[in-house]
């Protein structure tokens, strides 16, 4: 049992990416596109553009493209920092928000649908454990660098 609770951890987040796809295309909402407007608004505004690329996962060169595209759709806005002209820092206009209101609307839907069946208690107890697993993964991912590779 516990050499397959590896695989599921893995496959959920690749299924419900798939299940928001799916739900958000008529929006017109690219996976790449919907991720990172959905990050920058849980982040907060005025962010770095480094800063939100570490937290969707993503190189910061990546992330650029992609913001080109959200700020031709009139979505974000790309502001030089005032201490350093180079970085820049990434805003949600206007109109961003009623789309990320049905993005948000969305999510929550297929949220709920998923957790049919687990009671709040349970979902509490499914967060305690992933808690406890992702620190021990933490742990092992600074023991490794610490120590010479094999």
């Amino acid at each position: 049992m516990a050499s397959t609770i590896g695989f599921r951890i893995a496959r959920l987040p690749h299924l419900w990416r798939s299940i928001l796809d799916r739900r958000l295309a008529p929006l017109g909402l690219t996976q790449t596109r919907w991720v990172t407007l959905y990050h920058l608004w849980r982040l907060g505004e005025g962010h770095p553009q480094c800063d939100l690329a570490r937290a969707i996962g993503v190189e910061a060169p990546s992330l650029v493209r992609t913001l080109g595209q959200l700020e031709e759709q009139g979505l974000v806005e790309r502001r030089s920092c005032d201490n350093d002209r180079r970085s820049k820092r990434i805003y949600l206009t206007p109109a961003a928000m009623p789309l990320l209101e049905q993005i948000d609307s969305v999510a929550q839907q297929a949220r709920k649908e998923m957790f049919a069946g687990l009671s709040e208690e349970n979902l509490e107890q499914l967060n305690d454990w992933l808690a406890v697993i992702e620190s021990n993964g933490l742990a092992i991912q600074a023991r490794d660098q610490d120590s010479p590779a094999s």
